[in-house]
C-alpha cells in the first residue's frame, strides 16, 4: 500500500515523535491536536514536550515541508490516534479521549483509509473506536460489518518506547499489531514498515491490547515486590539497598530497585485496564496496584517522623521553622514528565501538611506545575542543600546521584531511592 499522506491524532509524547519519524522518511505528515499552543509552536519547529533530539528532527521535518500541525482533522491515507486514555475515578477506563479523536477524524475518511489506535487501551477498545467511526460513516463499510472487504482498514499497536529514548526505540524496537481483520494487518504493517526496523508481529486487535497491558502489568507487579520488600526492612531495621544487591547474586534473581511508588502515563494506569475487564480474576495486579498505589503515603510518613526527630533535637524551633526540600517531580529519572508522578504526590500531600517552606528541586522544569506554585519554591539542588533541614529524594536523576550525605546542611534525609551516599 501506498501511503502519500499520514496523520497523526494527538502530539504528545508518542504522537509527536512518531509523526516526527515518518516526515523525516520524506512522508507529508499532518499532526493534530486540540492545544492550539502546541500547534503554534510545532508549525515553528519548536517542540512542547522534552525528548533528547526531538527537537532536531521536527524542526528539519518543518522546514523541509514535510510536518505541518493542526486542531482539525484533514484527509489522509492514514490515521494514528495516539491521545491519552486516563482512568476515572473509580479505575475505569476513560476512553472520552479515543470517541472525540474518532468521531473528529470520520468526517474525513475516505474508502481505503487505515485507522491505527496506538493509545494504550482496555481490550476491546479497538473495536469500540471501530463502532464510533461507522455511526460518524454509514456511507462506508468496517470490519466488524464487512470483514475482509471493508472500506476503512482497523488496527491496534500500541507503543513500547522508553521516555528519552523514544526516537531510538520508534526505529528499533518490535511492534506488535492486532488487525480487525487480515487485511487490516497488513495494512498496518505496510504502514510501520516505512520506519521500523524491528520485526512487526502480526495478531489480533484484543491480543494486541492485552499485550501492552500485560508488559506493564508484569513490571508493576515486579516493582510491587521491591517497594513491598522496602516496607518490611524499614520495620525490621535492615538496610533495603545492600540486601537486594545481595539477593541479586543469585543467579536467577533480579530484583528491582523500590522507590516512592510507581508513576507515568502507562504502568500506574495499565494494570487498572485488566482488572477492569476482569475484577474477580486479577488478584495479584489488583494487590501490587494497592501496594504502589500506596508507597507515596508511606513515604509522608517517613518525612512525618523526620521532622519530629528534628523538633526533638531542636527544641526551640516549631514545624513553622521548617524548610522541606524534595528532590525531584518527574515520574523517572531524567525526564520532565510528571504524569500519575508519586514524587508530585507526595509534594502536593507535604505541601498541604507543612506550614514552613518547601523547597522542590527539579532539573528537567523552568517553571512548577500551577497546583504547587502558590505553595512550593522551585530551588537548585545547591540552594536546596544550604536551606533545608529536611531533605526527600524522591527521582534519582543523574544529577542526584553520588550525592554526600555530608553535602547538606541537615542529617535529616529521607531516600527513597538510594543514590544518597555516607
Amino acid at each position: 500500500m501506498s501511503f502519500e499522506t499520514i496523520s497523526v491524532v494527538g502530539l504528545g509524547y508518542i504522537g509527536l515523535p512518531t509523526a516526527a519519524v515518518f516526515a523525516s522518511r520524506k512522508k507529508k505528515v499532518i499532526g493534530v491536536d486540540v492545544n492550539q499552543a502546541a500547534v503554534d509552536l510545532i508549525n515553528k519547529g519548536q517542540i512542547h514536550i522534552v525528548e533528547p533530539d526531538l527537537d532536531l528532527v521536527v524542526h528539519t521535518a518543518v522546514t523541509e515541508g514535510y510536518l505541518r500541525a493542526t486542531i482539525s482533522p484533514e484527509p489522509a491515507d492514514a490515521f494514528l490516534i495516539a491521545v491519552p486514555t486516563p482512568f476515572k475515578d473509580d479505575h475505569q477506563p476513560d476512553l472520552s479521549y479515543i470517541e472525540s479523536a474518532s468521531r473528529a477524524i470520520g468526517p474525513v475518511l475516505k474508502s481505503g483509509d487505515l485507522v491505527i489506535l496506538e493509545s494504550t487501551s482496555p481490550v476491546g477498545a479497538t473495536e469500540q473506536m471501530s463502532a464510533w467511526l461507522a455511526e460518524c460513516r454509514p456511507d462506508l463499510t468496517f470490519p466488524q460489518h464487512a470483514g475482509e472487504e471493508s472500506d476503512i482498514r482497523i488496527a491496534h499497536c500500541p507503543e513500547r518506547v522508553l521516555p528519552g529514548h523514544v526516537l531510538r526505540e520508534l526505529v528499533q524496537n518490535d511492534r506488535v499489531i492486532g488487525g480487525m481483520t487480515d487485511r487490516c494487518s497488513k495494512a498496518a504493517v505496510s504502514l510501520y514498515q516505512i520506519f521500523v526496523e524491528g520485526e512487526c508481529v502480526i495478531t489480533g486487535a484484543r491480543t494486541a491490547e492485552m499485550c501492552k497491558l500485560t508488559e506493564n502489568s508484569f513490571r508493576d507487579v515486579n516493582i510491587a515486590f521491591a517497594n513491598e520488600l522496602s516496607i518490611i526492612c524499614e520495620e525490621l531495621d535492615i538496610n533495603v539497598w545492600e540486601l537486594i544487591r545481595l539477593a541479586n547474586r543469585h543467579p536467577r534473581v533480579s530484583i528491582l530497585q523500590p522507590g516512592p511508588g510507581v508513576g507515568g502515563h502507562c504502568i500506574a494506569v495499565d494494570p487498572w485496564f485488566i482488572v477492569s475487564k476482569t475484577p474477580d480474576l486479577a488478584n495479584l495486579i489488583r494487590a501490587a496496584r494497592k501496594v504502589n498505589d500506596s508507597k507515596p503515603e508511606w513515604v509522608v510518613d517517613k518525612v512525618k517522623i523526620a521532622v519530629a526527630s528534628f523538633l526533638q533535637a531542636n527544641p526551640t524551633k516549631t514545624a513553622s521553622d521548617l524548610t522541606v526540600a524534595c528532590l525531584g517531580l518527574a515520574f523517572k529519572p531524567d525526564i520532565d514528565d510528571l504524569r500519575e508522578s508519586p514524587a508530585m504526590l507526595i509534594s502536593h500531600r507535604l505541601s498541604a501538611i507543612h506550614p514552613g517552606r518547601l523547597l522542590i528541586v527539579e532539573p528537567n522544569i523552568k517553571k512548577l506545575p500551577r497546583t504547587l506554585e502558590n505553595s512550593c519554591e522551585l530551588h537548585d539542588l545547591l540552594s536546596a542543600q544550604e536551606k533545608a533541614d529536611i531533605v526527600v529524594l524522591l527521582v534519582d536523576h543523574k544529577q542526584f546521584k553520588g550525592i554526600k550525605l555530608s553535602s547538606f546542611r541537615t542529617p535529616w534525609v529521607v531516600d527513597t531511592r538510594g543514590v544518597i551516599s555516607n
